[in-house]
């Protein structure tokens, strides 16, 4: 009696491991083994997550990398500042600029204005001319007590009154939202050429006369209206970064 009730136990066992055998295959199948991939990630993670805990030799690698980008960064920043330096200790402007940096700059208006960190309490205004090393950068627009907001001359709406070096044809210089801008020239046929040197008009109402601006690329005389130009704008207005900032006065003669 003994042997037959352990016999019947045993097949019991067995027909319990069958089920469980053929349930777990079933669940495979209908799940494609994504519960049996959920439990090893379930119980492998710990271990994942300590054989990804980085080395003191990976860390201080990191960090080395960390700083030598922020080396790279402040080097970036020290030759742009000599440059600038430079710069304005050639500007014949009457008044010492206020040195700013561009902290602001959207995608949509890359080419139309930038935002400074230096505002009203630094002594800036409305209408102030912004430059850097190359020339003229553009117009501040508004203001706030720590910021200003600049009108680029690389914007459609940008207006400048410029001349040719050489010749001393005057023309309007207008934004392309590009490296480069058109001049319209108020004669019919300008006295221009390819390489001619361009600089803001006397008669400019915004700017100061003398400015550098930008190098004749291109020549188009047949326009029916006025004749036009493409000039490429010397300042590097796609990175800008540190400009100067002065109030709206003429050059010293």
């Amino acid at each position: 009696m003994v042997t037959l009730h352990r016999g019947w136990n045993t097949k019991l066992l067995q027909l319990g491991l069958l089920s469980v055998v053929v349930s777990s295959a079933w669940m495979l199948r209908q799940t494609q083994g994504h519960l049996l991939l959920e439990m090893y990630q379930l119980f492998s993670s710990p271990l994942q997550i300590l054989q990804t805990k980085p080395t003191p030799e990976k860390r201080n690698d990191v960090r080395l990398l960390e700083l030598e980008t922020r080396i790279a960064d402040l080097e970036n920043q020290n030759e742009q500042l000599q440059n600038l330096l430079g710069y304005i200790e050639r500007s014949p402007f009457k008044s010492p600029p206020i040195p700013a940096r561009v902290v602001g700059r959207s995608a949509d208006n890359w080419w139309q204005q930038v935002i400074l960190n230096r505002g009203s309490n630094a002594g800036i205004k409305e209408g102030f001319i912004v430059k850097t090393y190359g020339g003229l950068v553009g117009l501040v627009e508004t203001v706030t007590p720590n910021t200003s907001r600049v009108l680029l001359i690389s914007d459609l709406k940008s207006q400048v009154g410029v001349k040719i070096n050489r010749t001393s044809s005057q023309g309007i210089l207008r934004g392309d939202s590009s490296a480069e801008a058109v001049l319209e020239f108020y004669e019919k046929v300008p006295n221009v050429q390819v390489g001619d040197l361009v600089s803001t008009s006397p008669y400019s109402q915004k700017f100061p006369a003398g400015v550098p601006v930008g190098r004749v690329k291109s020549i188009d005389l047949q326009q029916s209206v006025a004749s036009v130009a493409k000039v490429e704008i010397f300042t590097p207005i796609p990175s800008l970064d540190w400009v100067a900032v002065y109030p709206f006065v003429q050059l010293n003669d």
